[in-house]
């Protein structure tokens, strides 16, 4: 598995939506930094990197994006452009995201603090990896 959608859930009437997010109830691992990303130009293409222990939960509050992903073998393009939906993404896992709408915030949830040593950031390192070296 390179990724899971998680839909959650939505509560709402004619005054707005909410969406809660619960420690222990909404995510496979435990939540140790929070981070968003904004006003990214279309074409750019951020991410290109793995982590080697480090979980996600990535959820695209306004707008829309692709998130690119590669297990070494497959690659997949997901969309992102619902605000109740999280894009869960295990570790050894390359992403690159792109294709960035003008209003695109991206919520990032992760299981682990910054830790650069936690970034494989060479592709050809990851595919190395993904192969059963190193």
């Amino acid at each position: 598995m390179m990724y899971k959608l998680y839909d959650f859930p939505v509560h709402g009437d004619h005054s707005g939506k909410l969406v809660a997010l619960e420690k222990g109830a909404d995510f496979p691992f435990e939540i140790r930094r929070v981070y968003y990303i904004w006003g990214t130009d279309k074409d750019v293409v951020r991410g290109r990197h793995a982590h080697r222990k480090l979980e996600q939960m990535i959820i695209c509050l306004s707008g829309s994006c692709d998130f690119i992903l590669d297990n070494g073998t497959k690659r997949e393009t997901v969309h992102l452009n619902n605000p109740a939906q999280g894009l869960y993404i295990r570790h050894n896992i390359w992403r690159e995201f792109t294709n960035f709408s003008p209003d695109c915030v991206v919520m990032v949830l992760a299981s682990e603090p910054y830790d650069e040593a936690d970034y494989i950031k060479k592709y050809s390192n990851f595919k190395e990896l993904a192969r059963g070296g190193g």
